[in-house]
């Protein structure tokens, strides 16, 4: 009899099942229908017995509870059957649960990062069946664990490293404090005989042009029958002949003339169906269909006379990773479809992202996400779960870190674009530069998971991937792991402390995390904030501010390069804009620095909920001006005017597959239009490489540094700009933009031409409608020139004006008033 899998997702139940007195909550009815996958948090939501968390300030109103006991609770009928087990299977538990069938407990669990199986056969009984599972407060848990060791340093007041939990659940500087609980991934009845397939490990390998595939398989066994095992792929077979009572099995199948997969920047993504059969002596037991592809991975980190590299080669190609970290998509993960998953990281896909890095406070991902990537040709970098704390390696968190490594190092050896399995968030930093090392002393606080343990499991489980201990990290614990020279690096005193000019200050060899602050977009907050007036400080907004000082810094950065305005929609503006001008600047000085810098992965691609945040993406979904300025800095061809030794210089950046060759004219100009100066060269960039030309004296030498710029543009119409002077400070002009807005059955085209330098031309569309997206909408306009924003909307937007909306705004105007 083969594997039947019944899920159990309808007539749930949720209670309070004991109240914590030092967080009273509310009147409750005594049970309330629940949703399986689900949380607390969202049934309770469903119900309408709590407000929104998401909205105004409401998140502090619900901080009780995470502090309560909750329990879930169906029934399900069972008959018997010609089988020999039955199981019952939790996909995942969040976090501390107590799983009872007809009120004996057959489990208790701890880690929301692992699955389950519970062997009921001689609990379950003909007819009706009750199961319920008991969440303990986290809170509780967490706190009683680090009573038992001992506390250990953490970048935030929680307790969020002495529990398997997501710890970005427990408040982080952009998300809320949601400390949920509940049946977060389906749960399900499975009855089986014979044997089953416990775990299926694929390695495929390129070797020369074929592809290997090794294939271990382990085997649950409820008989020591003897059994076969089949594996098919593009019309090969393989079979081995299990022994009775054998628990493994390994096969292996040589593909000719395999297609690689490539990140999506390089080439396709070929994906290869795999087959694999578990069969007795008379039928098929289990089957697994999984898709695997074909593509070499390594890690260069040799030493040079720099330091020590740190670059990903795919298919013997070195990318330069232009990459973004991802944290998890919702604070209720069960909230988080394949669709969502599939808009977002198309979002990435679309903004020229090549990798994304999977943040250690979050998740091990969904199964969606993996095979989203390995469709999309997206690379993935998986931290494990560790993040900004010391963690204790002592039982029980020892025991379950272990476990959840082994099931999620399996689990995620079928795809492909998994090139990149990291130790930790920051923890190896925080122990040399965060005052760790007192406090802890000599109990341990995590070393030994990142430096031991973690490569130890990936050697044994999967040794075809690479593994580093810690973002950022050094290579070796005898130097600082936050070093230039060095493997990996994080940037955040430009956000925390210092200019974004001092990004030049930095060539790194890979910079893993910088990023910098912006609101979500208009529409974001109109729906989630209420606060009347609306402005930068009223209290919803500095409700999801959740930054320390984030606001000051915002100011603070800004006022080198912009204007200040502390009118709502031109702050607005002015901080979404230096967002993007602020991370653009930084990729496109790291990537002129290609050879010597090999990646630049951007904090972040996503949020969880709507707040003024590192992000590209609102908690909305919608697009920041950061992703415009992600798209535009991370193009396949990059052309940008830096500074080297002393010389303005010209950089092409290729990063395509095909190399880059043709006349690039630069010109020295007013901002009315009058050319001072020309410069014409030739460009030749090979593939994956860059190339620089020193532009001479007469284009560089300006003599007014408030009224002439440089722009250089490429035979294939890319382009840059250099401005003498900060965009403050120029001699910008104001009203010099003429508009012309035609409409289209699917929304309309903005037309915009400049009577002089136009500067920082935007359209913000969901100013004009919540649903509007423009195709670009950051533009600098030289004089005479014009560029057409093409705007999709709803039919319902052509009712109102675009031009009395607000959603075109250009930074001329603000300079111009700024300076009167």
């Amino acid at each position: 009899m083969p594997v039947v899998r019944r899920e159990l997702t309808q007539d749930w139940t949720l209670r309070l099942a004991s109240a914590d007195p030092s967080h009273q909550p509310p009147p409750l009815p005594p049970t309330v229908p629940a949703s399986v996958p689900g949380c607390v948090h969202t049934d309770l939501l469903a119900a309408g017995l709590i407000s929104d968390p998401y909205l105004d300030e409401n998140e502090l109103a619900l901080d009780w509870i995470g502090h309560q006991q909750w329990s879930y609770t169906t029934r399900f009928t069972h008959s018997a059957g010609d089988f020999d087990r039955l199981d019952l299977v939790c996909d995942g538990l969040d976090t501390v649960a107590t799983v009872l069938l007809n009120g004996h407990q057959v489990g208790r669990f701890f880690n929301q990062h692992r699955s389950y199986r519970i062997p009921v056969t001689d609990v379950v009984r003909e007819g009706e069946n009750e199961v319920e599972v008991v969440f303990d407060s986290a809170w509780a848990y967490a706190e009683s664990i680090k009573q038992q060791l001992g506390d250990l340093p953490n970048a935030y007041p929680t307790p969020f490293n002495f529990i398997r939990k997501m710890a970005c659940n427990f408040g982080w500087d952009w998300g809320p404090t949601v400390v949920t609980a509940g049946i977060w991934k389906p749960i399900a009845i499975e009855t089986w005989s014979t044997a089953r397939l416990a775990q299926v490990r694929p390695t495929a390998s390129v070797r020369g042009a074929g592809g290997h595939v090794r294939l271990e398989l382990d085997l649950d066994r409820a008989s020591d029958s003897p059994l076969t095992a089949t594996a098919r792929i593009s019309g090969l077979v393989a079979t081995a002949d299990i022994p009775a009572g054998s628990t493994s099995v390994e096969l292996t199948l040589d593909v000719p003339d395999v297609e690689l997969w490539w990140p999506h920047d390089l080439g396709s993504q070929p994906l290869y169906d795999l087959d694999v059969e578990l069969s007795g002596p008379d039928s098929v037991l289990d089957r697994r269909r999984q898709r695997i592809g074909f593509r070499s991975i390594r890690l260069d980190t040799h030493d040079d006379e720099i330091g020590s590299a740190f670059a990903l080669v795919v298919n013997d190609v070195p990318i330069f990773v232009r990459g973004a970290n991802w944290i998890p998509d919702d604070c209720f993960p069960s909230r988080i479809t394949a669709d969502r998953l599939r808009t977002r990281i198309t979002q990435g896909v679309d903004a020229n992202v090549n990798l994304l890095r999977v943040w250690g406070g979050g998740l091990y991902e969904s199964d969606d996400f993996y095979g989203l990537c390995d469709e999309l040709g997206v690379l993935v970098w998986q931290d494990f779960l560790f993040a900004c704390a010391a963690y204790p390696e002592e039982e029980p968190i020892r025991g379950e870190v272990i476990a959840e490594a082994r099931e999620n190092i399996s689990r995620l050896m079928p795809h492909p674009s998994l090139v990149l399995w990291d130790g930790c968030n920051e923890n190896i930093w925080g122990w040399f530069d965060w005052a760790w090392q007192e406090p802890v002393s000599t109990r341990t606080w995590g070393s030994g998971y990142y430096l031991d343990i973690l490569p130890g499991l990936m050697a044994e489980i999967d040794p075809s991937r690479p593994y580093y201990p810690g973002s950022p990290f050094s290579g070796t614990m005898d130097i600082h792991p936050n070093d230039d020279r060095y493997g990996l690096r994080h940037i955040w005193d430009v956000w925390n402390d210092v200019d974004y000019s001092e990004y030049r200050d930095h060539v790194p060899r890979f910079v893993s995390e910088f990023g910098y602050q912006g609101p979500p977009n208009i529409s974001t907050i109109r729906r989630s904030i209420h606060d009347r007036p609306l402005t930068h400080t009223s209290p919803g907004m500095l409700h999801h501010q959740k930054a320390t000082d984030g606001n000051g810094k915002l100011a603070r950065g800004a006022a080198p390069h912009l204007p200040v305005d502390e009118r709502f929609d031109q702050w607005h503006y002015l901080m979404q804009l230096n967002q993007a001008e602020a991370i653009r600047y930084g990729i496109e000085h790291f990537r002129s620095h290609r050879g010597v810098c090999m990646g630049a992965v951007v904090w972040q691609l996503n949020d969880c909920w709507p707040v003024t945040s590192w992000a590209a993406v609102d908690g909305d979904g919608k697009k920041k001006l950061l992703w415009y300025g992600l798209r535009s800095a991370f193009a396949d061809r990059l052309l940008t005017i830096q500074p080297r030794e002393g010389r303005t210089t010209l950089i092409g950046v290729n990063d395509s597959s095909v190399s880059w060759r043709g006349a690039a004219t630069v010109q020295r100009l007013t901002f009315d239009g009058v050319v001072l100066a020309t410069f014409q060269t030739r460009l030749v960039v090979d593939r994956v490489s860059s190339a620089s030309v020193e532009l001479p004296d007469r284009i560089t030498g300006a003599l007014d540094e408030r009224g002439e710029f440089l722009v250089a543009t490429a035979a294939g119409g890319e382009r840059a700009f250099w401005f003498f002077a900060p965009d403050k400070d120029l001699a910008l002009t104001a009203d010099v933009l003429t508009t012309v807005v035609q409409q289209r059955a699917d929304g309309i085209d903005v037309t915009v031409t400049a009577q002089s330098l136009a500067r920082h031309v935007v359209v913000m569309a969901d100013r004009w409608h919540p649903d509007a997206v423009a195709d670009e909408a950051l533009a600098t306009i030289v004089a005479g020139g014009s560029h057409t924003f093409r705007i999709k909307a709803p039919a319902a937007a052509l009712a109102t004006g675009f031009a009395e909306s607000g959603a075109l705004v250009c930074l001329n105007d603000l300079v111009a008033t700024a300076s009167r």
